[in-house]
């Protein structure tokens, strides 16, 4: 019956995937049933992104697009971020929703929909508590992950405590509120008995994992649980560590336990001391050049990713010239820039010397110049290893994969002659080299070694 049937659409990050996920787990369990189309459901779901301008501008167009068609026996329900953000707000900007739940309370999804179907609601229902909860296996029974193929992103902690001032995390997810492990550890092998052979480790901030549970340094035990509890994991992806956290015993762990990816995500937002005070960011960039230098030690063929914002609220040319030398400096195998955006709630909004868009785009353009032959540079050194590759999809006559150097969605891809099957580990021969991407040939030797069954071109 149309009646139980919803769809779900999910705007923004992994982490918002996680939660669109869980939420369909939860609507599944309770009787109803996903379609891919909004016209032939009873319950439209947007689980909206509010990060920044460009995110909130989507959410809404989403969201319009799905009131202005729906008809009178369709919710629309607006799930989320901007959700929990803008509240009342987001029915001024969205005529016709019916329900607004809020990111931090997205298990309560099916009793919400309860309430808007046993109640005659002229005004929309909120359900905004300011309370976080975390959940997971042990507490509603449904997986915080989302799964894609053989990879599978498991969300361990939800929330920061960190005081940068461009962001709205904290006023959108509230504090960092980590998991229990054990329920992480069970959650890792049941995944792995289903066949996940990658899982990504993420959070706003991964290594701020169990300091609200008292737990010092909890990330790296985290990961040794898991690699013992699911030794059938063939890659554990670590994204979202924080400047001047990365441990000595993160280090460690990362480098002599194989399951885990010599990959690194820590976003460091700029590499002048002054620029990222205002930003109220760690400022210690000698810590940054000691730390790389440490991971490249203990792992000489990690790939470290990074993401940068240039114009940021008084930031001079010398600055910026700062930061395309630290750039250069410190070779990352991956950038991700971004043009600073205003965000009306945060501490940056308030901040003097906001730049004209046309130099935010003028230092954007350049940054990526920059980092585009340095990324070709690095992937040019890759040429003439044999690396495991993970095979996710065919097209056009070509097999694509990532190595443990590439994040599914962010990062490159893995261009193989020959034809693998997909979701599986195959060995491949790097031949050649792109900006973002690699080239290679299946090396059926190695491959018959392991048993995998691989076509050469």
């Amino acid at each position: 019956m149309k009646s139980n049937k919803y769809y779900l659409l999910s705007l923004g990050c992994s982490k918002n995937t996680v939660d669109s996920e869980s939420m369909a787990q939860l609507l599944d369990r309770s009787g109803y049933r996903a379609v891919s189309e909004p016209a032939d459901a009873s319950i439209l779901i947007v689980n909206t992104c509010g990060f920044i301008g460009p995110a909130r501008a989507e959410s809404i167009r989403s969201l319009r697009e799905l009131a202005e068609s729906k008809s009178k026996k369709q919710t629309l329900i607006a799930a989320g971020c901007l959700s929990q953000i803008w509240g009342p707000k987001l029915v001024d900007e969205v005529s016709g929703l019916d329900g607004v739940i809020g990111t931090r309370r997205w298990m309560d999804i099916v009793e919400f929909i309860d309430r808007l179907r046993a109640t005659k609601h002229p005004e929309p229902l909120y359900h905004l508590p300011e309370e976080a909860k975390v959940v997971g296996l042990d507490e509603h029974g449904v997986f915080r992950a989302a799964v894609a193929g053989a990879s599978a992103y498991v969300k361990i902690a939800d929330g920061c405590r960190r005081p940068c001032a461009f962001c709205s995390i904290p006023l959108i997810k509230g504090t960092a509120v980590s998991r229990p492990p054990e329920s992480i550890i069970r959650e890792a092998r049941a995944l792995s008995e289903r066949g996940v052979r990658e899982v990504i480790l993420i959070a706003q901030d991964l290594t701020d994992y169990g300091h609200d549970l008292g737990i010092k340094d909890g990330l790296p035990s985290l990961i040794e649980s898991m690699c013992d509890a699911a030794p059938d994991l063939k890659w554990i992806r670590l994204m979202y560590a924080y400047p001047g956290a990365v441990s000595d015993r993160l280090i460690e762990v990362m480098a002599t336990r194989p399951q885990v990816c010599h990959y690194l995500d820590i976003p460091l937002q700029h590499g002048h001391p002054d620029t990222l005070k205002r930003m109220r960011r760690p400022a210690n960039v000698d810590w940054v050049y000691r730390t790389l230098g440490q991971l490249r030690a203990a792992m000489p063929d990690i790939a470290i990713r990074t993401t940068f914002i240039v114009g940021y609220p008084g930031e001079t040319a010398a600055e910026f010239e700062a930061l395309l030398k630290f750039v250069e400096d410190l070779q990352f195998d991956r950038v991700g820039c971004f043009k600073y955006s205003y965000e009306p709630m945060t501490g940056s909004a308030s901040l003097e010397g906001h730049l004209p868009e046309e130099v935010k785009e003028e230092r954007y353009e350049r940054l990526m110049e920059r980092q585009q032959r340095i990324s070709l540079a690095r992937n040019q050194a890759q040429v003439g290893r044999t690396l495991e590759v993970l095979i996710e999809g065919h097209g056009d006559g070509l097999t694509l994969g990532r190595t443990y150097r590439d994040a599914p969605e962010i990062d490159g891809m893995l261009i193989l002659e020959g034809r693998a099957p997909i979701g599986e580990f195959v060995p491949v021969k790097i031949s050649g080299a792109l900006i973002y991407d690699l080239t290679g040939t299946v090396d059926v030797r190695e491959a018959a070694v392991i048993g995998v069954d691989a076509i050469a071109s």
